[in-house]
């Protein structure tokens, strides 16, 4: 594993480590060098100097290296699914899938690239010309989880670059290699030394570093709610616009004019993806009084017949979680529910051997002051409740400061349209759970952070808007 800057590839020597460890064995992968001070500033140095260039490369080509790197991808697909496998743990399958929507991703953004039109105004007087132009806003410092260690930062990476900015880029220390992997494919492609620099360290150290340089003009963050308020804070200080996905604690309301079964089998799939480490996991399962118990049944059968085991095995359906804090915190939520009087339907306890493992977990007759109700559990638990009425289920979902995702599954058309105006969230998925797409914008409200990555918005954050008013001469 190495660093990646000014277009070369650094490795350990004279350099802190960290071990890298598969979360299905806790067994090292490799040692993963930090960055230290000069090397950080040697980022910097060369993303400001390949900045002018950059930009004024045309869209065009800056779009024909995004696009042979998604090629790249694309072709390395199973190299690439295997690592973050091993290193994140999720399964094989689902490696696969973020794989190739990373590369969709770099596609759309080396598209969206080139569709930074700008517009021209009608004037008021004859003569005189009002134009409005787009421009890369500079060198962006940007910051992603472990959860999705190839799409969280193929948005990043793409949109920046595909927007005629150079990045700097800091993964996960605990999932590296997955973004490394990005960036190989970037620099096969032909993208130029010192567009792209990716760095590792301490996380709180390398984003103060990073953010509260001059020569960084936006900031793009994805992780948790403390974190990132303290990042937006460190871009408040800098007057430099920020885009922020932070959490989120996915209500799910369920009505009983659905077919029942059906949605409780998706619903459990679609919790259990990733061992629900997932910021738009549904988590908070609202169901209509008379479809309660049949929900609760067929949910819970799906969760408990899900194979747990290594993400690279390919019986598995679930893998481990990231690493033994992750395990801590479903223990300590668990128990903190039961002990308020909680049933476990389902799982509830990790099982006796290696690795970060945990069940997929239901847990039913929820007291409103229990943890789980309240802090986004991001792992397998699965909370069920009853309501009466659509405002009772609207209230409850918008109760939480977190306004990411939202689900609704209903087949009255008039209750839908209720519905999207009514949900506070920034994504709302009726009858679905797949909301997330390249070309789609991806963001929340309220807790869960401001601006949108994805779709035509995904590009558009790392562009100023120039007003230029032109007179006649003379």
């Amino acid at each position: 594993m190495h660093l990646y800057i000014n277009g070369e590839w650094l490795g350990a020597e004279g350099r802190k480590t960290q071990s890298v460890l598969n979360p299905a064995t806790g067994e090292s992968l490799g040692d993963l060098p930090h960055a230290s001070t000069a090397d950080l500033t040697l980022a910097l140095a060369s993303a400001q100097a390949a900045f002018p260039k950059w930009r004024e490369t045309s869209a065009l080509v800056r779009a024909n290296i995004l696009r042979k790197a998604a090629q790249l991808i694309r072709e390395r697909s199973e190299s690439i699914a295997t690592i973050m496998s091993l290193e994140q743990g999720k399964t094989l399958s689902e490696a696969r899938i973020e794989v190739a929507v990373s590369a969709d991703i770099f596609e759309w953004s080396a598209d969206e690239g080139r569709r930074a039109y700008g517009r021209l105004i009608p004037t008021r007087e004859p003569g005189w010309r009002q134009s409005v132009i787009k421009e890369p806003i500079g060198v962006v410092a940007a910051f992603t989880p472990w959860n999705f260690p190839a799409m969280l930062p193929a948005r990043k990476i793409a949109g920046s670059l595909g927007a005629g900015c150079t990045c700097i880029i800091k993964p996960s220390e605990e999932t590296p290699a997955s973004a490394l992997e990005l960036a190989r494919a970037l620099h096969d492609a032909g993208l130029p030394p010192g567009v792209l620099n990716v760095v590792f360290g301490v996380p709180g150290e390398v984003s103060e570093f990073l953010v509260k340089s001059p020569i960084v003009r936006k900031v793009t963050f994805t992780g948790s709610v403390p974190v990132g308020r303290h990042i937006a804070g460190l871009a408040a200080a800098g007057v430099k616009p920020a885009t922020l996905e932070l959490g989120g604690h996915a209500p799910v309301l369920v009505f009983d004019d659905m077919a029942i079964e059906r949605v409780a089998k998706l619903a459990a799939i679609n919790k259990f993806r990733n061992a629900g480490q997932v910021c738009i996991s549904p988590t908070r399962f609202f169901v209509q009084r008379q479809a309660y118990a049949s929900f609760v049944e067929h949910f819970a059968k799906a969760a408990a017949s899900l194979k747990v085991g290594a993400g690279i095995d390919p019986d598995s359906q679930m893998g481990p979680l990231v690493n033994e804090r992750r395990v801590a915190a479903m223990r300590a939520i668990v128990s903190d529910a039961q002990s308020l009087g909680a049933e476990v339907v389902t799982g509830g306890s990790a099982p006796d051997h290696a690795g970060f493992f945990y069940q997929p977990t239901v847990l039913t007759e929820l007291n409103e002051q229990c943890r789980a109700l309240h802090e986004e559990p991001f792992g397998p638990i699965a909370l069920i409740m009853p309501f009466d009425d659509e405002d009772e289920a609207i209230a409850r979902a918008n109760a939480l400061p977190f306004g990411l995702a939202a689900y609704a599954f209903t087949s009255n058309a008039d209750r839908v349209m209720r519905l999207e105006n009514r949900i506070e969230s920034g994504m709302l998925g009726v009858n679905t759970f797949a909301i997330a797409s390249a070309e789609t914008p991806f963001g929340g409200v309220k807790d869960s952070g401001y601006g949108s990555e994805g779709g035509m918005e995904g590009v558009e954050a790392y562009m100023n808007t120039k007003f230029v008013a032109q007179a006649p001469a003379g």
